[in-house]
């Protein structure tokens, strides 16, 4: 039951890795390339989908790690696994103090409602999610190590 557990905990944590690694490397890349207007709807739209879907998987990610940690506590890696699990909880701390406010307004934007500084609280968003996605990579990394 345990392996299970930790097969489940790699495969969640990994696919949310790769689609916050996404988000930062390719999409917003992309939506950057785009002319002001349709940037600016595609960042809206990417908050409001990915703003609905990801805090679950945030707080299942976490609870899966925590399980794990309990779960396996006297076996090899547990302590691997409590640090991830600590890493977890940065990255939710970081997205509700950060992110998430400026997730918040930037969902509503639209070409007649932006505010001024559109684009330097994008690229504040960006900034805070490249530490996030960092963070979430170590984690992730320590996850996999404990499995060794």
């Amino acid at each position: 039951m345990l392996d299970a557990l930790k097969v489940v905990t790699i495969v969640v944590v990994g696919v949310m890795v790769g689609v916050e690694f996404s988000v930062a490397f390719v999409i917003n890349r992309i939506l950057k390339a785009l002319p002001d207007d349709s940037c600016l709807s595609g960042r809206a739209h990417g908050g409001r989908m990915l703003g609905a879907v990801m805090p679950f998987w945030y707080i299942g990610s976490l609870v899966l790690a925590a399980v794990w940690a309990i779960a396996g506590w006297h076996h090899h890696g547990a302590g691997l696994v409590v640090i991830a699990g600590a890493l977890l909880i940065l990255s939710v701390i970081m997205s509700l103090l950060l992110l998430v406010p400026i997730n918040k307004r930037g969902k509503t934007w639209t070409p007649e409602n932006r505010p001024a500084d559109w684009k330097e609280q994008a690229n504040r968003w960006d900034r805070f999610h490249y530490v996030r996605v960092a963070d979430l990579i170590a984690a992730f990394a320590l996850l996999a190590a404990a499995l060794v």
